[in-house]
């Protein structure tokens, strides 16, 4: 399975973030499936945003799920992270991930 991340790489503080990661190799609604969004902040260690499974339920970490939201697009085989109201604290580099299989990552700055 093969993903890849897309997204702008420069968002104002305030503003809504959306990224897409597209699936190849393998369905997002295959039973068992699930699928995650998970970012790296500068000089930090991986953090959990949160997950979409094949079902389309949604579970996302605490610190964030005021903010969170994962949708997804079967016709597109893809899953979309939209986080509000963002800060310079979201600046990071963001994954998807099924968990075996990772994008290559896309780095989003949040700044003025």
């Amino acid at each position: 399975v093969q993903l890849q991340e897309s997204g702008p790489g420069l968002v104002k503080p305030s503003q809504t973030l959306s990224l897409t990661c597209t699936v190849s190799g393998g369905s997002i609604t295959t039973n068992g499936n699930a699928w995650r969004w998970i970012r790296q902040p500068p000089g930090k260690g991986l953090e959990c945003i949160g997950t979409i499974n094949y079902s389309g339920r949604n579970t996302y970490s605490s610190s964030l799920k005021n903010r969170t939201s994962i949708t997804w697009d079967t016709s597109k085989n893809q899953f979309t992270l939209h986080l509000t109201s963002v800060i310079p604290e979201d600046t990071a580099v963001y994954f998807c991930t099924n968990y075996l299989d990772w994008g290559q990552g896309t780095q989003v700055t949040v700044s003025s």
